[in-house]
């Protein structure tokens, strides 16, 4: 991957019919992708592929073929990449360069793995001298690569699938699983006790603090939940959207006009669903830092690493403006030090500052902790929550977004998901409750240092099914 800005990923449907268009790259046309670093609920894709080839299957010979020349082309430029104008004029045909532009080419192509990556083909089929079918290996992670060429030889279409490999469906093989999504995972399956408490069948290291990306707005919601309990916010109170409030990266507030009106439950469900970072700030500013502050302390044993709790448009100034200047002296500052800090300088930083980055930074410092224990409590809280008198719109909130998992409807009629995702951060949460009303919580935590785990989406996808199994063997 390159030096692009890091994506702020909606939601779409994972197993939905792929589009059909000249150029799709992991799903593009489905993906939206933000222009600025944020944290956001997973990436959903278009279409999830199983692999028929072995774990240690051999590569296979590119045939010699107008269409075979440009797939060799293809597997060689891993280390050239940006591609030179000139370059993709010399591969690609008029009719596709029409709408696709070389930055977009090249970001797409960077997005399908790190820099550099191996690249090896695994599987062909459906070979014809200007078309063919192939199953790829680019670092990591696998897809299914279509390529047709035109008269000429020239590409005229391209469509990259990411492909997830098969999951063992046993807790060794899901632990396997979710320990190659990146360097430090956890994992926790839990079965939800009546008596409200989490009991573990399976767990990696779900102990250990992790950075959540956009899976703080849990704590924001169930803080919310509790202002609208004790009457001191109502669902149906109108907030109202300033320029002072907005926020980049994933959501669709941010492009509303100055001075439009949204219910308390608009917004939390934008907050939830599409992961929209201007009505997270906008419920956290609602509720206020501290209240959010006490409601992490409810649910999480790390409560002290979300002291002062940040706003999106903190975490975005100290992490993508002037970085790392205002990092550096964030951190060397004592808690009571922090919060003067943010409200005296960083919140007064104009957000057209922050520059546009592809690389971790400070994820295990500047960011919001739990632990994958501390997460299963808070779902488990907010289910207590939705339970009681007023509060019902918790469950249209948690569940008009299933996060594109693949669990039967009938088997499981409520499923409810946050995820989150910053480079170097990809996190999974869902609470299943099955038919027989009973519920399960299924949490992944990733985190990577050096690249950003979340820009390969056959990553996201292998997460994906690594929970999907874990619910087949809880139920």
């Amino acid at each position: 991957m390159g030096a692009s800005r890091p994506r702020a990923h909606r939601s779409g449907t994972r197993r939905a019919a792929a589009t059909t268009v000249p150029f799709l790259l992991v799903a593009v046309v489905v993906i939206a992708v933000s222009q600025v670093p944020a944290p956001v609920g997973a990436v959903r894709t278009a279409m999830s592929l199983r692999a028929h080839a072995g774990v240690g299957a051999s590569p296979v010979k590119v045939p010699s073929s107008p269409v075979g020349e440009q797939l060799d082309w293809l597997l060689g430029i891993a280390n050239r990449l940006p591609l030179s104008s000139e370059e993709i004029s010399d591969h690609f045909d008029a009719a596709f360069l029409a709408q696709v532009t070389p930055a977009e080419l090249n970001d797409g192509l960077e997005s399908l793995g790190p820099p550099g990556s191996s690249v090896t083909v695994l599987q062909l089929s459906k070979v014809e001298e200007r078309s063919l079918l192939a199953l790829v290996q680019i670092g990591p992670s696998r897809y299914s690569a279509e390529l047709t060429v035109d008269a000429a030889g020239l590409i005229a279409d391209l469509l990259f699938r990411p492909v997830a490999a098969p999951v063992a469906a046993s807790w060794p093989g899901i632990d396997h699983q979710v320990a190659g999504l990146a360097p430090e995972v956890s994992l926790l399956a839990a079965k939800v006790n009546r008596n409200g408490t989490c009991d573990p069948v399976n767990s990696v290291l779900a102990g250990t603090p992790r950075p959540l990306g956009s899976m703080f707005k849990l704590f924001v919601l169930g803080a919310l939940a509790n202002a609208v309990r004790e009457h001191r916010v109502s669902w149906g109170q109108q907030l109202r959207v300033t320029a002072a409030i907005k926020v980049g990266g994933s959501g669709t507030i941010q492009d509303a006009p100055d001075g439009t009106k949204l219910s308390v439950e608009d917004t939390a469900l934008k907050m939830i669903s599409i992961s929209d970072n201007t009505a997270a700030d906008m419920l956290l500013k609602l509720v206020t830092r501290s209240a959010v502050e006490d409601q992490v302390r409810a649910w999480s044993s790390h409560a002290s690493l979300d002291v002062p709790f940040l706003t999106v448009s903190e975490m975005f100034a100290l992490k993508y403006q002037d970085f790392p200047g205002l990092a550096d002296r964030y951190l060397l500052l004592s808690p009571s030090q922090r919060t003067a800090y943010l409200v005296g300088t960083v919140d007064k930083v104009p957000a057209s500052a922050e520059e546009a980055v592809s690389v971790p930074r400070d994820i295990n410092s500047i960011e919001w902790f739990a632990s994958a224990d501390d997460l299963c409590r808070a779902l488990v809280g907010l289910a207590e929550l939705e339970a009681e008198p007023g509060l019902s719109p918790i469950n249209e909130v948690l569940s008009t977004n299933s996060g594109g998992i693949d669990l039967n409807a009938r088997l499981w009629p409520r499923i409810w998901f946050k995820g989150g995702s910053e480079p170097g951060v990809l996190t999974l949460g869902f609470l299943a409750r099955d038919n027989h009303h009973q519920s399960f919580v299924v949490i992944i935590l990733t985190e990577d240092t050096k690249q950003p785990v979340q820009e390969s989406v056959a990553v996201e996808l292998q997460g994906l099914d690594a929970a999907e199994e874990a619910f087949g063997l809880l139920r």
